[in-house]
Order: structure tokens, then sequence, then C-alpha cells
């Protein structure tokens, strides 16, 4: 990086967006954020993308837009409101961003645009690319993937670098994934999801926080999956868990089971759904994990 870069962020007080302004301040960027609440400090700006309004400060002589808010996908049950909710606050906030970034006097250099592997949907062996179709229409995360992205249109049509990292499981102590599993594995009761088969691609937070930096200096744009390169069976995570941990991994938790406490659908998507993304772009753009392997990353992340 040759200097510092004004760089605006949504879902700043997410893991990931903490994490991602600490270093960016680290490296000397100015980082401003966008709140729903009322702005208090000098670097943040108040927008409400439900209603379409935004402090127009905050997009003046921005060089990067970061887009990472979005209503948890993994903590309540998928019902119909629910879905609706996660939807919207991905879809509308990124259409009302990108419009107006797009229709802005001195727009940004690059749009960082959130995104998921869910993109791909349930794909059993079949090892995913950035040049893999997405999934089918019927699964819910892949298809609202496929609109979120394309909610990002008007800025790419504007002439602005549009990049969207689909981010695999995301593994660090405050993780969600991770908070829930370690109590369970920790009493003993930790195990593979059904027959353990279906495949994870996992990252950890630190790597995608450097890899979100390099996409900023990159010249990449479109698709860039956000996963380390060694995706593993879920029963291999389980196993390399409980290792960890010092307790036992062999308790099967049945598809029955994970049905009745997640919801049939969400259960599906998020604890069979088998999706072995690998992140060839990235590693052709000359990115180095710092976690390559899940025994190491667990040990740093336990």
């Amino acid at each position: 990086m040759s200097q510092p870069r004004r760089i605006l962020l949504t879902g700043a007080s997410g893991l990931i967006g903490t994490h991602i302004a600490t270093s960016l301040r680290a490296r000397g960027d100015d980082v401003v954020r966008l709140v729903r609440r009322e702005a208090e400090t000098p670097d943040e700006y108040q927008w409400d993308p439900l209603v379409g309004s935004v402090d127009e400060r905050a997009l003046k002589g921005l060089d990067v837009v970061i887009h990472l808010s979005g209503a948890g996908i993994g903590d309540k049950r998928w019902t119909a409101a629910r879905k609706a909710e996660i939807y919207h606050s991905r879809i509308g906030t990124t259409q009302f961003l990108s419009e107006s970034l797009a229709s802005a006097d001195e727009r940004p250099e690059v749009f960082i645009s959130q995104s998921a592997i869910g993109i791909y949907g349930d794909r059993g062996d079949e090892i995913l690319t950035e040049d893999s179709p997405a999934g089918t229409d019927d699964d819910f995360l892949s298809s609202l993937t496929v609109d979120w992205e394309a909610a990002a249109d008007p800025a790419r049509v504007a002439g602005i670098r549009v990049v969207h990292p689909r981010t695999g499981l995301v593994l660090d102590r405050d993780a969600q994934l991770i908070q829930r599993l370690v109590p369970l594995f920790k009493a003993g009761l930790g195990g593979p999801i059904g027959n353990g088969r279906q495949w994870w691609s996992w990252i950890t937070l630190d790597d995608v926080v450097s890899s979100i930096v390099h996409l900023i200096d990159s010249s990449m744009a479109g698709p860039v999956n956000l996963v380390a390169p060694r995706p593993v069976r879920q029963r291999e995570f389980a196993n390399a868990l409980g290792a960890q941990l010092r307790r036992p991994a062999k308790l099967p938790v049945p598809r029955a089971g994970l049905r009745l406490a997640l919801g049939g659908e969400k259960a599906g998507s998020i604890g069979f759904s088998s999706t072995r993304a690998v992140p060839e772009r990235l590693e052709a753009d000359g990115f180095r994990f710092n976690h390559e392997d899940l025994q190491s990353a667990l040990q740093d992340v336990v």
C-alpha cells in the first residue's frame, strides 16, 4: 500500500467488522463507519437503508467501501419472517448502498460486498472454485446469495471494482460456530453430524481479515472464495476439535435431532450441506494463509 486510504465500513460492530477496522487502522488507514443508531463519535455516520437515508458526509472522499452488514444466518430458527429479514437485510442494504455509491460525485475505487460459499449449495464431493455455478433455486442460501451479489450491480455498472468475498465457516473463539460446539464437546457430547461425510470449508478469522485487506490492495474483481486451502469432512472436523479439547468425538448427532433443534430447512443447509470450496483465485493472486490445516487452526482458536 502506497498511502493511507479512507475506508467506509458497514457491519463494523460484528466479529469480522471489528477486527477489520482494527487491522486497517493499525496500518494507517482512516476507517469510518455507518451505524443505524445515532452517530456518537467522529468516525460514525448514521444511515437507515430500509428507508433509503444516509449521511452524505460518509460518502465523501472514499477510496474503499467494505459492506458486511446483515442479519445472522445461524442464530435463530428459519421462520418465514426470519427468512424475509435475512433476505432484506442483505439485498436491500446492498442495493441501496450500491446505488448511493454509483450516484456519488466522488466514487470509491473498490466496493467489497460480503458474500458466502452458501451460493454453491449442497454439492457432495465436487470441488468448487469461483467459476462453479450456483446451487439450485430451491436452496434458500444459494438463491439468497445469488441475489445478494447481484444487488451490487449498480456499483459495477458505474465502473467501481466490486469484489464479493465468499466466506466459509469462520473459526475464532468468539465465532458462533466455535461457541456452540465447544461446550458440547467439553461435555463429551461432540461428534459427527449424521454420517459426517459432508465437506466443511473453513477459514480462521485472522485469515478472513488479512484476505480482505489483500483484496483492497489487489486488482481482483468478482467472487473470491475466502476459505482455507484444505476443506475437511465434518467428521474430521469433529475429531480434530475433540482432540484439541481432549474429549471423545464419537457420538453422532442424528439428522432428526438436528432438524428438531434447528428446523428442517436450516438443519439441511447448515448441518448436512456439503460444500467443498477452495480458494483458487486467492492463491493464484499470491495470498498466503496463516492457517492452511485444521489442526493448527484449532490449536490457536481453542
